[in-house]
């Protein structure tokens, strides 16, 4: 054992071999090799021999004795030097006195000697002082305290959980002698146990309460057939009732909430184009980053909530990824920028069967994900083919970053509601993103998968099966891949807009573009307005008031126009509706959809391709 004096400590019964190491000083060796007379008494009390003559007898025993007591205390030495556990000895007043290498590992020390600094046990290695006072009361009680369990601090100030065993050595000079096991990841492991067990206990709890609702419904069932028959076929009504309105009832609750959001971003937006001094332009930022952070977690929301009611359905067809991934790659390449990453897009020809509207969320949150956890870097978006080890096989479209990546433990985290790793660069959203993905890729039975390494980066996918060739044609359902900007100079625009806040934010905007703006509530005054102004383009809402919606306007317009044989307007139509009957409805029509809340390099790129068909 280590200690101050760089000697071996006695054994626990009291023995100490360095006493024996050799004959004292006042007993030397004579030149024949004879041992003085001193001495022999000093030998005769160790080894209990009799005359001088059975003593001599025993000299070779002696000397083998000494011999295997110095083997002893270097098979001691060794063990402690070498030992798995910490050892070390303190005198209860708290001054360490030896310790071996293994203590100084477990506490974070660079070596044993520097563990030997410490001066006070209690208050410099007891993370909770009142356990050592407990443990030295124990001590004087009963000589010794075997499976205690406490927390030391090490170097850095940090906790680690030991058990000890500790022996009160010597009462007399008051020294202690502890064996030290480090317990850090058991006691982890217990904790993340006993979680299970609690949720496990739950679970087993809630369907056990369900089994039991159940038997007793089937009892009834059973005594009551007729009644129960009666009751399911009315309450199947209901549900197809409630099925049949629940798209509706999202598409009010989606208009009401996002109507005042819609509005806040319409004015904010406008300051935001105006010269400000440097406090009046951070706070119109922080305004901006705020209500951008409540318009996506109020988006998920909605999203999420129309997923698990079933609200949503593939439609899928043939068409060639290349259309698709060139407009995420014009829709995000600015965005990328701005946060200091390259954007690269791998052209890709192959034609796949798919929803493209969907497909395109999915890889949207890929690509979101990706610029907001990769700090520096660049961000791949592009597809493979998987011919093999797949079926059916199909194209691979990926998004990959140099981002901090996914520790390989965590990997099934990921796709939970609510949950966010702890490195994102960011702090909007609340973690619905790849939940919103993983309901997404089950309803188009889409393979995803995500690869990841530490420190490099990850690869999110999703695989679609293969799509048929035929004649190029414009993907439905997807806003037409175009930059943000556009001269609108003079532009005419006629707003239909219920909403006062929503108008007057429209207005402030579009006069900040340069356009001429004027605005209607209803479908008289729109009338009254393309009479007087003749606008190039109509910006209407779809629902307005008294059951009137923005489709019903256009008609009035539109037959206004035939019958005065004048060009219609082009039209963009703004809903916080999301159905799929709505986007089915304008896909008829052929007008391009803008959902709310409105973003305004969004609604300026549509308004200008509008202008450039």
């Amino acid at each position: 054992m280590r200690k101050r004096s760089s000697s071996v400590p006695a054994p626990a019964d009291g023995f100490n071999p360095t006493e024996l190491e050799r004959p004292s000083t006042a007993a030397e060796r004579d030149v024949d090799g004879e041992i003085k007379q001193g001495d022999e008494a000093l030998l005769q009390n160790l080894i209990g021999l009799g005359d001088f003559s059975s003593r001599k007898s025993y000299y070779p025993e002696l000397l083998g004795k000494i011999d295997e007591i110095e083997r002893e205390k270097e098979r001691y030495e060794w063990l402690f030097e070498n030992a798995l556990h910490g050892i070390f000895q303190a005198r209860i007043d708290g001054q360490v006195t030896a310790a071996n290498p293994a203590i100084a590992r477990i506490c974070g020390y660079s070596s044993a000697a520097e563990f030997e600094q410490i001066n006070h046990i209690g208050e410099q290695l007891f993370a909770i002082p009142q356990d050592y006072l407990n443990l030295i009361k124990l001590l004087r009680r009963h000589g010794q305290r075997v499976g205690f369990e406490t927390q030391l601090l090490t170097a850095e100030g940090n906790k680690v959980h030991i058990s000890t065993n500790v022996l009160l050595k010597d009462p007399q000079r008051g020294l202690i002698e502890a064996f030290v096991q480090d317990i850090t990841e058991r006691k982890r492991a217990q904790a993340e146990l006993n979680r299970l067990n609690a949720e496990l206990e739950q679970r087993v709890s809630e369907r056990t309460r369900e089994l039991s609702e159940l038997n007793q419904h089937l009892r009834q069932e059973i005594q009551e057939r007729t009644l129960i028959e009666q009751q399911l076929q009315q309450a199947k009504a209901e549900a197809e009732a409630a099925n049949r309105s629940k798209d509706k009832y999202l598409a009010a609750a989606s208009h009401d909430l996002l109507q005042p959001l819609n509005a806040a971003r319409l004015l904010v937006s406008t300051l935001q184009g105006r010269e400000h001094d440097d406090d009046n332009r951070q706070l119109v930022e922080r305004a901006h980053v705020a209500l951008e952070g409540a318009e996506s977690l109020l988006g998920d929301l909605l999203d999420i909530a129309r997923l698990d009611a079933n609200a949503v359905s593939a439609d899928p067809s043939h068409f060639c990824v290349e259309q698709l991934l060139q407009q995420l790659y014009t829709e995000f390449e600015p965005v990328a920028r701005e946060a200091g990453l390259e954007l690269r897009l791998v052209p890709c020809r192959s034609w796949i069967y798919s929803d493209a509207r969907l497909l395109s969320r999915i890889l949207r949150n890929f690509l979101s994900n990706a610029i907001r956890y990769t700090d520096s870097g660049a961000i791949l978006l592009g597809c493979r083919r998987r011919l093999t080890g797949t079926n059916p096989p199909g194209i691979e479209l990926l998004v990959c970053d140099t981002g901090p990546g996914i520790p390989a433990d965590r990997l099934h985290e990921i796709y939970q509601e609510f949950h966010q790793l702890d490195n994102a660069t960011s702090g909007q959203g609340v973690g619905l993103g790849l939940a919103i993905v993983d309901r997404i890729a089950s309803i188009l039975d889409h393979p995803i998968r995500v690869r990841s390494q530490p420190g490099r980066g990850c690869c999110f996918s999703v695989q679609a099966p293969l799509g048929h060739v035929s004649e190029p044609q414009m993907i439905t359902g997807l806003a037409p891949a175009v930059a943000v900007g556009g001269d609108l100079e003079q532009l005419s625009v006629l707003v239909i807009e219920n909403e006062e806040s929503i108008q007057i934010g429209m207005v402030a905007l579009l006069q900040q573009w340069g356009c001429q703006v004027s605005c209607a509530a209803d479908g008289q005054q729109a009338l009254e307005c393309l009479q007087q102004h003749a606008p190039a383009v109509i910006l209407a809402d779809y629902h307005l008031d008294n059951e009137l919606t923005g489709l019903d306007v256009l008609d009035e317009l539109y037959l206004w126009c035939d019958q005065q044989q004048q060009p219609r307007p082009t039209a963009l139509m703004i809903t916080a509706d999301r159905s799929i009957e709505l986007r089915q409805l304008l896909q008829q029509r052929g007008l391009q959809r803008l959902n709310k809340p409105i973003k305004p390099g969004k609604l300026r790129a549509l308004m200008s391709h509008l202008l450039s068909r």
